[in-house]
């Protein structure tokens, strides 16, 4: 593990815009107030299902929010859950534009406690594939009407979401070029893409066009970037020579001080000039 670095921050540019996820960072605190120290520490914000949160309260913390989850329930492969999906991204648009956030997040599928399914899928059908298709091309739709991104992320199904449809990066990519919208990109989880697939600079190569947000942790663990194998100053310097200059969020637990973690979040992707 790398030695800890200094409380501070650094004095290089910073190339991306950094983000953290507030629920997992600073535990030990109210939601409203861990939104409030990470906005003071200099990173934009996102959070997960907005139905937990007090959403004026958040709205008073000034924090800049980068992404939330952009549905409550439903799926993309079923009548009856694209149904729910689509009824309830509408609900979230309204959400998003209150806090002022540009991108919504979406999953093959409802997550339950643990991260796990609502409905757990194990095995998808060419049927199953058109519709998820077709429902991701009206979320895009709805995207442009309201002036948003949704963004659909991979997740992983060895570890944190087994049962869960279209998990994979390459399964993501591949609706996401199939719809081909500007409101549609991909939300490119690297933790969980190191855990299903690896090769992580290949696929950020491969995915560089479609991207619209990434988030990061390291592996194993899901703690933040230099407590695990995965090489991320390395990936740092291939996004910025693919010329990404978008939003990088940490979406991981701190291995042991919440600003600390912030700290070597911020060193990994930190270039020099």
């Amino acid at each position: 593990m790398n030695e800890p670095l200094p409380h501070s921050r650094s004095e290089e540019p910073e190339l991306f815009t950094l983000a953290a996820c507030a629920e997992m960072l600073f535990l030990d605190l109210p939601a409203v107030e861990r939104v409030r120290r990470i906005a003071a520490l200099g990173f934009h914000v996102e959070i997960w299902d907005w139905t937990r949160h007090d959403i004026e309260a958040l709205a008073r913390t000034g924090a800049v929010f980068s992404s939330m989850t952009g549905y409550i329930e439903g799926d993309l492969l079923t009548e009856d859950g694209t149904g729910a999906l689509l009824r309830t991204a509408e609900q979230s648009v309204a959400v998003a534009k209150r806090l002022g956030c540009p991108r919504l997040n979406l999953h093959g599928t409802g997550l339950g406690a643990g991260g796990l399914p609502v409905k757990p899928v194990h095995a998808v059908t060419g049927a199953m594939w058109l519709k998820a298709r077709d429902t991701l091309a009206r979320v895009a739709a709805l995207g442009e009407r309201a002036g948003v991104i949704f963004v659909l992320e991979n997740l992983n199904t060895a570890v944190d979401h087994p049962g869960v449809p279209f998990a994979r990066a390459a399964d993501t990519l591949a609706l996401v070029e199939a719809v081909d919208h500007p409101h549609l990109r991909l939300n490119l989880d690297l933790y969980h893409a190191q855990i299903g697939e690896g090769n992580l600079i290949e696929l950020v190569r491969r995915a560089a066009p479609f991207i619209g947000e990434i988030q990061v942790a390291d592996v194993p663990g899901r703690y933040e970037p230099g407590t695990g194998e995965i090489n991320y100053p390395a990936v740092a310097r291939a996004l910025a020579a693919l010329g990404y200059r978008g939003t990088i969020g940490l979406e991981a637990w701190a291995s042991r001080d919440s600003e600390l973690a912030l700290e070597r979040f911020r060193h990994a992707f930190t270039l020099a000039t």
